[in-house]
């Protein structure tokens, strides 16, 4: 099947045929952006030349003659060797919006460095789930017949006050069942039991993994900007895997590492196929192409604006692969009424991922375009983002091209004929939409087979 053109991505300027423009860190994602801005602007004007940073230059043969110690120190897991290698890959993927590197390497195409980096976030993920979803509790059968095993038994087998507790255990059964219905629930002093290992990580410990984890996969969101990566990243399951399940857990995980693993899948979308997900590539977490559309559904229902803008924009660049079609149809009526719900926002980004994300739905097929005009206020906002206006022609635009698409099925001439001076409205006053609504009025009242449509919207029949 022929791809369509990758101009009509969602964000991009529709039939446009250069590739989907790549986003920055979406506009309040950070804390305290009002601050920041006017500490930039008071830094502007003190002394531009010297308070805005230096530009960070790195030559090819840094990169060249430390990619093996870079890896290794990500592997090694140590946490100085680790802080080195990811403060060293951070500065080396970084570049400025003007910033022309001619002599940088692509940094993911050294060997085993993106996995070394998926690595350090899934040493993250491991710790940081409940441990009842991680293992299941096992059964102590090594010196079963004795009170004092050397597995931490002896705790439970003494209890607090060190006294030794004679049940007359004789085998290794009995033993499991009466310390599975006998011992009473920890304390909280007593929470060191569950731990079966001898390097447990303390809360300090804990939070240098995640730091660690952010770190990582704000490298790999920097990777994602540069277009030699693209390729390599989009077909590597174990990264998409990895952002992915990232993504899902956005209720309860740290919200920069769900920021950089949603910018990097949008960055991936013009490229991605869900198909990856059930291939024969090796697989390191279970997910289906059904579940990554539904981490994409529930961060597109979040609360957060920079992550359900991000999720509309990843949306409608995914629909233009029509192999991703199969995956992202059946949640088509959910995303339609999300969609309309962000066009009601007041905040103009959020109108615009909407517009961009429903231009390229409404092109697929004449089920999405039914679904859409039967979706309640989508026309009524669809028109109030013409008549506003936005402040992004191309929105508008778009959003005109919407309704054309919806009137050119004929089930929807009816809904749409409620409108019939709302269109006229805006022919007659707005000459950069007159020729669209001049074709959508067209189709409503004098096609040869819209006659008694057309009676009901003149005499109100």
């Amino acid at each position: 099947m022929q791809k369509r053109e990758q101009g009509k991505s969602g964000g991009a300027a529709g039939g446009a045929a250069a590739p989907p423009a790549k986003r920055g860190r979406p506009f309040g994602s950070t804390s305290n952006s009002a601050a920041a801005a006017a500490a930039a602007a008071a830094a502007d004007t003190a002394a531009p030349s010297t308070l805005l940073g230096p530009s960070l230059h790195v030559h090819s043969s840094f990169a060249d003659q430390n990619n093996k110690r870079i890896v290794l120190a990500l592997q090694s897991g140590l946490k100085s060797e680790l802080t080195w290698a990811l403060n060293t890959l951070t500065l080396l993927s970084f570049k400025e919006k003007e910033d022309m590197r001619k002599d940088s390497t692509p940094l993911a195409k050294v060997p085993g460095l993106l996995d070394a980096l998926l690595q350090v976030i899934d040493d993250w993920r491991d710790i940081a789930l409940p441990k009842d979803l991680v293992k299941a509790p096992r059964v102590r059968t090594l010196g079963a017949n004795s009170f004092v095993t050397g597995f931490g038994n002896e705790y439970e087998a003494l209890g607090s006050n060190g006294n030794l507790q004679h049940s007359g255990l004789g085998s290794g059964s009995s033993f499991a069942e009466a310390s599975l219905h006998n011992v009473a629930k920890p304390r909280s002093s007593e929470w060191w039991v569950d731990e079966d290992g001898l390097f447990n990580l303390d809360e300090e410990g804990r939070t240098e993994k995640q730091q660690g984890a952010v770190a990582a996969s704000n490298v790999i969101r920097n990777f994602s900007f540069m277009p030699e990566n693209e390729v390599i990243m989009a077909q590597h399951r174990h990264c998409l895997e990895t952002v992915f399940q990232c993504v899902e857990d956005y209720v309860t995980e740290d919200e920069e590492l769900v920021t950089n693993a949603l910018e990097t899948i949008v960055n991936l979308a013009p490229l991605l196929d869900l198909r990856i997900f059930s291939s024969s590539k090796p697989s390191y977490i279970k997910i289906t192409e059904k579940r990554a559309v539904q981490a994409i559904m529930g961060i597109l229902g979040s609360s957060v604006k920079a992550w359900h803008c991000a999720a509309a924009e990843l949306l409608g660049r995914l629909i233009i692969n029509p192999d991703n079609e199969p995956f992202l149809l059946p949640f088509v009526s959910q995303i339609h009424k999300r969609l309309v719900d962000l066009l009601s926002l007041p905040a103009l980004d959020a109108q615009a991922a909407a517009v961009g994300a429903l231009y390229n739905l409404a092109e697929v097929n004449m089920d999405c375009r039914l679904k859409l005009a039967s979706e309640r206020w989508a026309i009524d906002r669809l028109l109030k983002v013409i008549k506003t206006p936005h402040p992004v022609p191309e929105i508008c635009r778009k959003a005109a091209m919407i309704l054309e698409s919806l009137v050119s099925e004929p089930q929807n001439r009816p809904l749409l004929l409620a409108f019939e001076n709302a269109f006229a409205e805006i022919l007659f006053s707005d000459a950069r939409h007159s020729d669209t609504f001049a074709r959508i009025l067209y189709e409503l009242t004098a096609r040869p087979n819209n006659k008694v449509t057309s009676a009901r919207g003149v005499w109100g029949m």
